[in-house]
């Protein structure tokens, strides 16, 4: 790890952009100022960074996280299945949790994110209610890890925190929960016994606090649909706060006529949807084992009907998800192929799009935007979310955060004469 991160830059020289532009990217403290010709602008030497042609993109923004689940697979070894299994895994160990052994992991893992260029997350984290029978300290802990985490990484990154109430989860213990800090409410009604009541309970928070909402929706095949309610309920609520819905993977299975109307709703209410492809396909359709359907929402309709749709990695490397390479690119070829979109749609989706439903302000190499970058050693946008190449340099806010570097000899092929290849005569055929 380089110590002498982060530093201030003030010029990107030689920057791919994706149009295929070479350019200088002048920055003055964390907003781009000047995108010219390459050669045109300077800048101190020491304040300089060549990027030699990389390709120079918005950074990518993590919109759905869990960051107090991260990295606890090898610790809990959870069976492979679906929804109901990883959350039975995860309840199970998650009785044995201390705040410091929570903060180390979501620590590691937030930084693997920003050296692949991620300098965005908004994460999730469980009030550890223990189905209503936990005190007060023990639901909190979770939250204190992050908020300490947050804390620490505050000059790296942006982090949000939504606290995600589970139906059995005490008014109390939500409220002590967002004591502590945390930005926005969130919860999982489709799990509770009455689902419409569980997103009047949230709101009711969010509205007694005067915070925005965050929910996973609807994160079911055929189970029961919430989202359109919940659209319906924020619809005329103050916009200076954020409302989105993760999973939605219930809109993927619904019949055209009903479809429409929910994404109507949410498009009217200006909800966003996040997608989560990794988690989803692996946790969906396990109860069908031919013809199994993949879990993903309608994402061309949500797009075609004008609605915000970002996407992201949700879970990595605990019950539910074993795998994830914390790197956005993942999750962008995955739209690609199981959300059919093109790649550049799909790093839309990763960047500009997750910074919109984060509430973020808007970045990328442009002029008046937030110099949260990430230069990577690819030709174009495709090229990028093909191959994720792990060359990658990661500004946020200006300031150089990481840069990884890569070594590649490959053994140059025998450069000899190809073998003769006997040419065959054709047989005489006698003359009848």
């Amino acid at each position: 790890m380089n110590t002498s991160l982060p530093r201030p830059v003030a010029l990107l020289r030689s920057a791919l952009l994706p149009e295929g532009r070479l350019v200088d990217v002048a920055i003055e403290g964390d907003i781009v100022t000047a995108v010219a010709p390459a050669g045109t602008l300077s800048a101190v030497a020491a304040d300089t960074l060549d990027l030699e042609g990389r390709l120079l993109l918005t950074a990518p923004a993590e919109p759905h996280a869990h960051l107090d689940k991260a990295l606890s697979a090898d610790r809990i070894h959870p069976p492979l299945g679906d929804l109901g299994s990883a959350i039975a895994a995860w309840a199970e160990y998650a009785t044995t949790m201390s705040v410091e052994e929570i903060a180390d992991r979501a620590r590691t893992q937030a930084l693997a994110m920003l050296a692949a260029g991620t300098t965005a997350v908004r994460t999730h984290v469980d009030v550890l209610s223990a189905g209503g029978s936990a005190t007060v300290a023990e639901a909190v802990r979770g939250a204190r890890a992050l908020v300490q985490v947050r804390h620490e990484l505050a000059h790296l990154m942006d982090i949000e925190l939504v606290a995600l109430a589970g139906p059995l989860a005490p008014d109390h213990h939500v409220e002590a929960v967002l004591d502590l800090g945390v930005d926005l409410v969130g919860g999982a009604p489709h799990l509770a016994e009455d689902p419409l009541a569980d997103v009047d309970r949230l709101l009711a928070i969010a509205r007694r606090r005067g915070l925005g909402v965050d929910l996973h929706a609807d994160e079911s095949l055929d189970g029961p649909v919430t989202l359109d309610h919940y659209a319906r309920s924020v619809r005329d609520w103050p916009r200076d706060r954020q409302y989105s819905a993760g999973h939605c993977v219930r809109l993927g299975t619904l019949r055209p006529e009903r479809l429409a109307e929910v994404v109507a709703d949410v498009a009217a209410a200006d909800v966003g949807v996040i997608t989560l492809p990794i988690t989803n396909l692996y946790l969906q359709g396990w109860q069908h084992p031919v013809s199994t359907p993949r879990g993903l929402t309608a994402i061309r309709a949500l797009l075609v009907a004008g609605v915000r749709v970002a996407a992201g990695a949700d879970n990595v490397r605990d019950p539910f998800n074993p795998v994830g390479r914390s790197d956005a690119l993942e999750t962008a070829s995955l739209l690609v192929t199981a959300g059919h979109l093109t790649p550049d749609e799909a790093y839309a989706m990763v960047s500009d799009a997750a910074r919109s439903v984060m509430g973020l302000p808007a970045a990328g190499p442009v002029v008046g935007a937030r110099a949260d970058l990430l230069a990577v050693a690819a030709t174009s946008v495709t090229d990028a979310v093909a191959n994720a190449p792990a060359d990658r340099i990661v500004l946020s806010r200006g300031r150089l955060v990481a840069r990884t570097e890569v070594r590649r000899s490959v053994a140059a092929p025998t450069r000899v004469p190809a073998p003769a290849v006997p040419v065959p005569v054709p047989a005489t055929v006698p003359v009848p």
